[in-house]
């Protein structure tokens, strides 16, 4: 087996599974021990696992399918976006990040009269015939399997949007701030930010305490935080510390 197809192989995995233990991914694939270190040492520094003791933990999200990563912590997502959609009011404009927590904000926004602006395709396609809601979307180049536009043509459209809220999600958070798994969705988030009074954070704890390959923006940046039940004592000091309200989907 080749080098690359072997990772790649090995990065399905640990992908589906979430966690593979070295030993497992051995057995798996019939590699040498020494082999599958290495392997896992080079998904890792390009920041797409994360070497545990004893194996290796998925945290990227760009090789992800969109079904894939929506059939992870479905139950604190939904919890979580029901909640930060209780935060939204009748008759705001609001920006929509893609990702699979805000999907679940979107689905809870029935029944509101709302301007809705997104750069993601799977929210668009869920609220493009809800009757109270008035949808823009931002074009631009279409990330594969994510199905959310980014890049300069996304930047320049949303130079001209001014929202009363941005709901947004995130691949990891960190005391340094918030990350994401690719640079130009990075690119494309500042510039939603620059583009709302109020920057709410949704996400599940397990993305507290790990990085992304991108760094997006310090932790003050952002005024609240939806989270689920999950959050350690350590991370509502943290998040209160940096100013943001702590929001616990319960």
């Amino acid at each position: 087996m080749l080098v690359d197809q072997r990772r790649d192989l090995i990065l399905e995995t640990i992908e589906s599974k979430g966690f593979a233990s070295l030993q497992e991914l051995v057995d798996e694939y019939g590699a040498s021990e020494s082999t599958v270190r290495r392997d896992l040492e080079y998904l890792d520094r390009i920041g797409q696992i994360r070497r545990t003791r004893g194996g290796a933990a998925y945290v990227g999200e760009s090789l992800a399918g969109f079904e894939i990563r929506q059939s992870r912590a479905t139950e604190e997502k939904l919890r979580i976006g029901k909640r930060a959609a209780e935060i939204i009011e009748s008759g705001e404009t609001i920006l929509l990040d893609g990702g699979t927590t805000t999907l679940e904000v979107a689905r809870h926004l029935a029944g509101k009269n709302l301007q809705v602006v997104t750069n993601s395709l799977p929210t668009a396609n869920l609220l493009v015939g809800a009757a109270n809601i008035e949808l823009i979307f931002l074009g631009g180049y279409v990330y594969p399997k994510t199905g959310v536009a980014l890049g300069s043509l996304t930047v320049e459209a949303l130079k001209g949007v001014h929202a009363r809220r941005l709901v947004m999600s995130v691949g990891g958070i960190t005391e340094a701030g918030l990350f994401n798994s690719n640079s130009l969705l990075v690119e494309t988030e500042r510039q939603m930010m620059e583009a709302a009074d109020e920057v709410i954070v949704v996400t599940d704890s397990g993305k507290l305490g790990h990085s992304e390959l991108a760094h997006l923006c310090p932790l003050n940046d952002v005024d609240r935080m939806v989270v689920d039940k999950g959050i350690t004592d350590e991370w509502k000091e943290i998040v209160k510390d940096h100013g943001i309200e702590l929001i616990i989907a319960s």
